[in-house]
């Protein structure tokens, strides 16, 4: 078991991918797309919350900047004309389902359930994401993603109580930013891979 106190190098190695990215999308090299990243804004500080409850401690760090990162991303990408993604009407569809699971998350009283909805509904914002990054990975920087990779990687590492609600919202979030990055470097890997 490592320290709990490690996890601020996992902080602060996100906080510096969160500049990277926003450099980029200040640059207008990176295009957010809004729906997701305002959603990851929000979930996140709500799973803080029950990670907490249900007896978490400096481990909650991981999904903080899970939620902090986006906020940055939010707040900064509103400064620049036209930096984010143009939203389509699947993008609303998918941003409605995720605030309605968020909505269940927070009304549920079983933390079992409520984690599971915050899964979902994070998930549910990585849809829009997933689909703007598969058509157009030019217009997503990976640095993010890696950062928390490794920031909740870092949380898994000093979690001193393993129940599903303490470890589940980090694995979800590396597996989810993994196929993330997947998707912005698919087409160097495919044609790198391609006869």
């Amino acid at each position: 078991m490592f320290p709990e106190k490690i996890i601020i190098i996992g902080v602060l190695i996100n906080l510096l991918c969160s500049f990277w990215y926003i450099k980029n999308v200040l640059k207008g090299d990176t295009r957010p797309n809004p729906v997701s990243w305002f959603i990851w804004s929000l979930a996140p500080f709500i799973g803080v919350f029950l990670q907490l409850k249900a007896g978490a401690g400096w481990s909650v760090m991981g999904v903080f900047m899970a939620g902090f990162a986006p906020f940055l991303v939010v707040i900064f990408s509103l400064l620049k004309k036209n930096a984010f993604w143009k939203i389509q009407l699947f993008d609303i569809v998918c941003g409605i389902f995720s605030i309605l699971a968020l909505v269940i998350y927070v009304m549920t009283s079983n933390l079992w359930i409520s984690i599971l909805f915050a899964i979902a509904s994070d998930f549910l914002a990585y849809i829009p994401t997933f689909i703007k990054t598969w058509k157009n990975p030019e217009t997503e920087t990976s640095s993010i993603y890696l950062g928390g990779i490794i920031n909740n990687f870092i949380s898994l590492l000093i979690i001193k109580n393993w129940t599903f609600a303490i470890y589940s919202f980090p694995i979800y979030l590396i597996l989810a930013n993994i196929v993330e990055i997947y998707f912005i470097y698919r087409k160097k890997i495919t044609s790198r891979f391609s006869f």
